[in-house]
């Protein structure tokens, strides 16, 4: 169970497939994060956010958590527009896993 709240019903092929990796990274923390940013977003996301949301599935889950969460800095070539929302989406008053 992936814990999607959104259905890939009615997406293209490259939108499901980005749906299903946001949700599958490895870590449960980053799943949660990368998923319900997709879930809200996915179908409203221009092609070119679509490739730089691409780009930042491929970072390694500890690199895009700490970047989240501000444990580290953003490196300039992933500070974008998408991760700026990414990381707006993520309250940090709360429990990711809530």
């Amino acid at each position: 169970m992936s814990g999607s709240t959104r259905s890939s019903e009615g997406l293209d092929p490259r939108r499901r497939k980005i749906l299903f990796r946001a949700w599958h990274r490895g870590m449960r923390e980053m799943d949660l994060i990368m998923g319900r940013f997709a879930d809200a977003q996915i179908g409203a996301l221009t092609e070119a956010e679509l490739d730089e949301f691409e780009r930042l599935i491929e970072v390694l889950d500890r690199d895009l958590l700490s970047w989240v969460t501000g444990e580290a800095e953003v490196p300039e070539n992933y500070d974008s527009d998408v991760f700026r929302r990414l990381k707006a989406f993520h309250q940090h008053d709360k429990p990711i896993h809530v």
